[in-house]
């Protein structure tokens, strides 16, 4: 049996984002439920939010974000032998996405598939990318996060549609001498899945918002600390702090404990919303387009939502 060889690190080579172009504001909303500007900021932090038309599906997300990353980093199709799309949107379970993008990349013959971790989604595949580069099951990985939540909210529901959106985002993982990606922590708060459910496919989304406001503000600062200490990081090393976009509230209690008061924090829900699996990466890939952060920087990604899932790593910014 050969052993293959194997990579020391792994590391985020590029980043790539996509939203549609429709923009809905407060305003907009504020047409068709009993809702208003300053009610939806007060609570959830939200000006405006991405939703893609009928015709443009979460494979078409996915795959122009991935073309971005990919582009980014310089290799070609022929480069990448392994896609994961993290999504929980899909109108069917059948054909995967990652197999569909790949294809549509012109990446030949690839691993390909999806995983589910809803709104932790991004952190777990990037997880299992950076175990599969280390380990030498595959050389370069493309890592995309891509929702259209649009398609599962009941629009004139305000507890729900004023949150969520629509886009993708996608990062270029690759061998690094040096690790640039830390060990993951991840987990799950099994007890409370009915929070944040979907019945079937003739219901909507649903969430409990102050069980997952609970949970979300006591629970998981820990996690983020033990992200930090896993790869030997103190916080106050942090450039930025890049949680799920889930509600503006709930990122900057996590920030206040977590105590990294010089980072960065991603406050991309406000014109994003909650794009669930994609919003780590296109609120980072975002915050590198403007400047807000540097290359070579630290910066800890923490997903959490829906299963009750959660994972955090620290990552180097491409």
């Amino acid at each position: 049996m050969r052993i293959p060889d194997i990579a020391p690190g792994a590391k985020v080579l590029a980043l790539g984002h996509y939203q549609p172009a429709n923009i809905v504001t407060n305003d907009d909303l504020a047409k068709t439920m009993d809702t208003n500007d300053e009610w939806i900021q007060s609570r959830v932090g939200v000006k405006e939010r991405r939703v893609a038309p009928d015709g443009e599906s979460v494979e078409d997300m996915a795959t122009i974000a991935g073309g971005k990353a990919l582009a980014a980093s310089g290799l070609s199709p022929e480069d990448v032998d392994l896609v994961i799309v993290a999504t929980c949107t899909l109108e069917t379970q059948i054909p995967n996405a990652a197999a569909v993008v790949g294809h549509r990349l012109g990446i030949k013959a690839p691993g390909a598939f999806d995983v589910n971790a809803a709104c932790a989604g991004f952190c777990y595949a990037l997880a299992t990318a950076s175990a599969a580069v280390r380990g030498g099951s595959a050389r370069h990985v493309l890592v995309v996060g891509s929702e259209k939540l649009s398609s599962w909210v009941d629009w004139t529901d305000r507890s729900t549609a004023v949150i969520f959106a629509d886009g993708a985002g996608a990062a270029v993982v690759g061998p690094s001498d040096v690790p640039g990606i830390g060990p993951v922590v991840w987990g799950s708060s099994g007890d409370k899945s009915e929070a944040i459910a979907i019945k079937d496919r003739d219901n909507y989304l649903y969430q409990e918002g102050q069980t997952v406001f609970r949970w979300a503000t006591t629970a998981l600062h820990p996690v983020a600390l033990e992200a930090c200490a896993r790869a030997g990081v103190d916080p106050s090393e942090l450039s930025a702090f890049v949680p799920h976009q889930a509600n503006l509230r709930i990122i900057e209690a996590i920030a206040r404990k977590l105590g990294a008061e010089q980072a960065v924090i991603a406050r991309d829900i406000v014109h994003a919303g909650n794009t669930s699996a994609a919003s780590i990466p296109l609120a980072l890939s975002r915050m590198l387009e403007r400047g807000e952060v540097r290359s070579g920087g630290l910066a800890l990604t923490l997903g959490f939502g829906a299963g009750l899932t959660y994972a955090g790593q620290v990552i180097e910014i491409p």
